[in-house]
Formats: C-alpha cells, sequence, structure tokens
C-alpha cells in the first residue's frame, strides 16, 4: 500500500472517530442543556403553585395546555419526595384547531420531563405532578444532531478530497525522484537531474540521490578503467611468454620432466588469455561498445555451432538430441556465438561420459539442458563472476557473459533442476 493511501487512511478513521465522540459528547451536552432549561420552567411552575396556596389557602384549578399538565393527589404526610423525573405527556388533540394536526388523527403519548413535589394545604397533604411535553425539546436536539451529522459528513469528503489534491502535489517531487531513480543506468553519461522544489526534505533526498549516482557513476568509470588497462597490459606479457615459449619448445633434449612444466606453462598461459579476453569481452558488453546489429537466423547458428562440437560429444560420448524451430532475432552475430558457445560448453564440461545434452528453440525460448551433478546449482550466485565449481576448468565468467548479453537484448537468461537435468532457458 502507497504511503498516501497509508496516510489517507489513518487521517480518515482517527477523523471519524474523533468526529463520532464529539458529536457523542455534543448531543449530550446540548440535551442536558435543554433538559436543564425544562427543569427550570418546572421549578417556576412548583413556585407559582406554592405561592397561589399561600395566597389564597386553597389548590389552584387544575388544567391542561398544550404541553403542560398539573395534576394533585392527595397523600399521605411526608410521603412524597421532591424529584425530577422522565415520564410521558398524554397529548389530547385539541378538535377546535384540526390544521394544527393535519398529521395527527388521534390523541398520542408523548415523552415528558416531570417534576414530583409536595403541598400542604390546611391539614391536608398534596401530591403535585407537574409535567411538560419534550417533544419540541427532543424535535430540537435531533435537528441540531442531523445537521451535525451533515456538518461531519461535508467535512470528511472535504477532507479526503482535499488530502488528495494536495497530497498529490506535495509528493509530486518525490514521485519524479523515484522515476529518475528507475531511469538511472550507471553506465550512462547523463547525470541524474535536479527535481525542482521548495520543500526541504525533498530537497534534500534529490541532493543525497543526486550525489549517490555520481560517486557510484565516477566509482564504476575508476572500474571500468582500470579493467580495460589491466587487461590491455596483460596482452603483451601474455604475447611475450607465448611467443619464448614458442622459441623454448623449438629446441631439443627435452627430458619427460621438462616437457611436463612446458605443458603446464601452456596450459596457465591458455586459461590466463581466456580470462583476460573474457574480461575485455565483458567491458565491451557492459559498456554496450559492440553496436553491430544484424538479422540472425537462430536456428542456422545454433545447428552451425552444434556442428563445431560434433566430434567433443563423440569424444565424451556424450548422446545429443536437439529440436530446432526457426527464430529470427536482430542482434549482434558475434555476441550471440559467444552466448551459444558459452552455453553448450557449459553443458559439455559439467557432464559426464555417456551422459546427454537437449536443445529446444521455439519461437519463445531457447532451452539447453544436460546431465551432470545430481545436485542443483545455486541459482543467485550461478550468473556472478567467477563463481564456479571446485572441478570446473573454466574462468567463471562465462554464465555471466551470457547472463550480460541477455540483458544487452532484454532476454531474461534462467537456471532450474529438474529430473537429474539441469536446464538453462533463454525467454526471447
Amino acid at each position: 500500500m502507497k504511503l498516501l493511501a497509508k496516510y489517507n487512511r489513518v487521517n480518515l478513521i482517527t477523523t471519524i472517530v474523533v468526529m463520532l465522540i464529539t458529536g457523542i459528547i455534543y448531543y449530550q451536552a446540548i440535551s442536558w442543556i435543554l433538559t436543564s432549561q425544562n427543569d427550570k420552567d418546572l421549578v417556576v411552575e412548583e413556585q407559582e403553585v406554592f405561592d397561589y396556596v399561600k395566597l389564597n389557602n386553597h389548590l389552584p384549578q387544575t388544567f391542561e395546555s398544550d404541553d403542560q399538565q398539573i395534576t394533585f393527589t392527595s397523600a399521605p404526610m411526608g410521603s412524597v419526595k421532591r424529584e425530577f423525573i422522565n415520564t410521558i405527556y398524554f397529548k389530547k388533540l385539541d378538535s377546535d384547531k384540526p390544521q394544527k394536526h393535519r398529521h395527527k388523527h388521534e390523541d398520542e403519548y408523548e415523552a415528558g420531563r416531570g417534576l414530583i413535589s409536595s403541598v400542604v394545604v390546611g391539614d391536608k397533604y398534596y401530591k403535585i405532578q407537574i409535567v411538560e411535553s419534550k417533544v419540541e425539546t427532543e424535535d430540537l436536539i435531533r435537528l441540531i444532531f442531523i445537521i451535525t451529522i451533515c456538518v461531519i459528513a461535508l467535512l470528511l469528503i472535504t477532507l479526503v478530497f482535499t488530502n488528495r489534491l494536495i497530497l498529490n502535489r506535495l509528493w509530486r517531487p518525490f514521485y519524479n525522484i523515484m522515476k529518475e531513480l528507475k531511469l538511472f543506468n550507471i553506465a550512462d553519461v547523463q547525470d541524474i537531474p535536479s527535481v525542482e522544489t521548495t520543500t526541504d526534505e525533498f530537497r534534500e533526498l534529490n541532493n543525497a540521490v543526486v550525489d549517490m549516482a555520481g560517486k557510484a557513476k565516477y566509482d564504476y568509470n575508476t572500474l571500468k578503467t582500470f579493467t580495460e588497462n589491466a587487461s590491455h597490459e596483460l596482452l603483451t606479457p601474455i604475447a611475450v611468454i607465448n611467443s619464448k615459449l614458442d622459441t623454448l619448445i623449438q629446441t631439443e633434449n627435452f627430458s619427460q620432466q621438462q616437457s611436463k612444466l612446458l605443458n603446464d606453462l601452456y596450459g596457465a598461459v591458455s586459461r590466463l588469455n581466456r580470462l583476460n579476453q573474457s574480461l575485455l569481452l565483458l567491458v565491451k558488453i557492459e559498456n554496450r561498445l559492440l553496436h553491430e546489429q544484424q538479422p540472425i537466423n537462430l536456428k542456422d547458428l545454433a545447428e552451425e555451432m552444434i556442428g563445431q562440437f560434433e566430434e567433443i560429444f563423440q569424444d565424451k560420448d556424450i548422446q545429443l538430441s536437439y529440436t530446432l524451430e526457426d527464430k529470427e532475432i536482430t542482434a549482434s552475430r558475434y555476441l550471440v556465438e559467444i552466448m551459444l558457445s558459452n552455453l553448450i560448453t557449459n553443458a559439455i564440461r559439467h557432464n559426464y561420459r555417456g551422459g546427454s545434452i537437449n536443445i529446444i528453440l521455439t519461437d519463445y525460448s531457447l532451452i539447453i539442458q544436460n546431465t551432470g551433478e545430481s545436485m542443483a546449482l545455486q541459482p543467485e550466485k550461478i550468473f556472478t563472476r567467477f563463481h564456479k565449481s571446485s572441478k570446473s576448468e573454466g574462468s567463471g565468467l562465462g554464465l555471466t557473459i551470457c547472463h550480460q548479453i541477455c540483458e544487452s537484448y532484454n532476454y531474461t537468461l534462467t537456471y532450474s533442476f529438474w529430473n537429474s537435468h539441469h536446464t538453462f532457458t533463454i525467454a526471447f
């Protein structure tokens, strides 16, 4: 989940929770205030009853209005406790004013607020019950609650759209920096451009990315220059050694031990020469110095390469089977030959006498399978430089070169092990 989505979700949930809690508190506060106002009105009515009894020494006439009822009931002396209560209010429709109750067709009970008190008239004790209707109060609370909910909903909608618009604009420099990082290629000459932003954090991030990219390119160019120079410098001493060995071997009267030493020297120099050529080739591929491309019929080229290894297959008694379909690609013939040669050589070198190799070419992939060790290789290491088994006589760069060639043409080279067969697959 993106950071923006996480922020919006947390912000939205927090806002909803705060608004709900605030709405409940606000509802309770309004309800308490209006109930307190009803209680004050009831106290005023109670005081009027007390004043009337004190002045006239008898109970006032009971009456009922649209929103208030007062009743007097005889009770034992001191049996009434003064208190406010929530009760019901029985409201009768006024037959003289039907226009006020067009939506009502019969008497009904309504919520009410009451005050129970007592009064002494002469030697008699009376219970007073004053009840007022809370319909208008509840209607007012309901209206306030609905308005509050609407305001909260409007606020949430506004907050969501505002956050989406504002945060998208605020995070735009970050996404621009990420885009430049995805397009960054250490071999490119062009540097990562600076992103214009007024946000300090993004400006610092952009400066750090630009500095990191510059340092990476500097280190890469330094290493590339060193590799190129070292490889070229090795060419001369290798040529001199080969020349001296050729001159030395032309002399006569070598003992068996001296002949063995000369063969070992030839082998070491040959491996050193192959290693040097492989390193030079890697540098050229990585730096995209081999630009020559041409249409290639991969089927014809594969048949040609198989023919070159025919004697080796027979010498190691390796059973070869292949199924080749027509496949046209556009690439450097030199690099494709090296790739096929390395893969076939790898399949031969890591095979055993009497083993098998199977080559399958389709319009979508090239598959080379070979028997060999009964356990899988390490897929995360086989394409790294100089990684090879202890029994291998190669330089450890063959598969690395194949992987680099595939990357330069946007092919995918993968390894798998199944049914005692090591499989390398190039997906076009």
